[in-house]
């Protein structure tokens, strides 16, 4: 059974191997902060980062932050052990843990049961949700059965970087093509990620945007993934923390607009008329799940992490 929804406007990568960036993190009021045990650790230090992980998770004060900690790949020596002695140190301080490299729903599966192990033998009192990054070619083919593989699955997210590689795409560091190209380069991938999600009653989140110096792109390419639909946005540096919360954010005339039309048509529907016209625009049953869709993110940005 799905657990109730999170706000994920924002979800702020940090180095589980870094005591102080963890500290940091924690004061972040990103809604979702992971500490990350694959990308941002050297191999040297992946196995002492999942006690300074545990220490963060249960020493932190953080507020109303989401508490996740993306482990290892499934095909590396280091998962299995990330997972059974973060689970076993954090126990209810861990929210979520994010599964990397996802390429079929069988990887989804195999975290499952070894969660419910877990949970099982320590006794704990919740069940800790997962997210999983669609971030392979072969794992972008099977987004829809990756999407709906758990009940625990609570979001998926689109990681361009990997992707890139996987898919031999030549762009640059900020995943963005090298030369001209017609269009949105990313924008297949997106929807692709958006609608295994949207299928599956689970949250999107998009790709990180590595140059943290360039606030204005990072606002740019939250835009448009917001506008596609997505939930929310990696941060890689706590100052997109707040861009993101703007952006994935309805704005106070958007809320505004979508009460008043609610209203509107439900006094319609009262007198037995299926279609109103407003400000020169028709508004029918189609209009009332987009103005449901604002007010439901509202009441998420109201209810969710860390004031900004």
């Amino acid at each position: 059974m799905l657990r109730d929804p999170r706000a994920r406007r924002s979800e702020l990568a940090t180095p589980a191997s870094s005591e102080r960036m963890c500290e940091k993190a924690a004061n972040s009021g990103a809604d979702l902060v992971f500490l990350d045990l694959e990308d941002a650790c050297a191999p040297a230090m992946k196995e002492e980062a999942r006690g300074i992980a545990v220490g963060a998770l249960t020493g932190c004060d953080w507020g109303r932050i989401v508490r996740a900690v993306r482990v290892n790949g499934l095909e590396t020596k280091w998962c299995h052990d990330d997972i059974i002695e973060v689970v076993t140190g954090a126990r209810e301080a861990l929210d979520v843990l994010i599964i990397p490299k996802a390429r079929t729903a069988r990887d989804v599966w195999w975290v499952d049961v070894l969660l419910t192990q877990l949970e099982t033998k320590l006794k704990l009192s919740k069940r800790i949700g997962l997210e999983v990054l669609i971030e392979e070619a072969e794992g972008l083919s099977n987004a829809a059965g990756i999407a709906q593989a758990s009940d625990r699955l609570e979001a998926i997210i689109f990681g361009a970087g990997d992707l890139s590689a996987s898919l031999r795409a030549r762009v640059d560091g900020n995943f963005d093509p090298i030369g001209e190209y017609p269009g949105d380069f990313w924008h297949y991938a997106r929807v692709q990620v958006l609608s295994a999600a949207r299928g599956a009653g689970i949250d999107a989140i998009d790709a990180p945007f590595p140059a943290y110096r360039d606030p204005e792109g990072y606002r740019r390419s939250a835009m448009h993934a917001s506008l596609l639909g997505f939930d929310g946005k990696w941060a890689i540096h706590p100052d997109q923390v707040a861009i993101a919360h703007e952006v994935f954010s309805p704005t106070a005339q958007e809320i505004a607009d979508a009460r008043e039309s609610m209203e509107a048509y439900r006094s319609s529907e009262e007198a037995g008329v299926g279609a109103i016209g407003r400000d020169g625009k028709l508004v029918d049953a189609a209009h009332m799940r987009l103005a449901a869709n604002v007010l439901y993110k509202a009441s998420l940005a109201d209810g969710g992490g860390s004031e900004q």
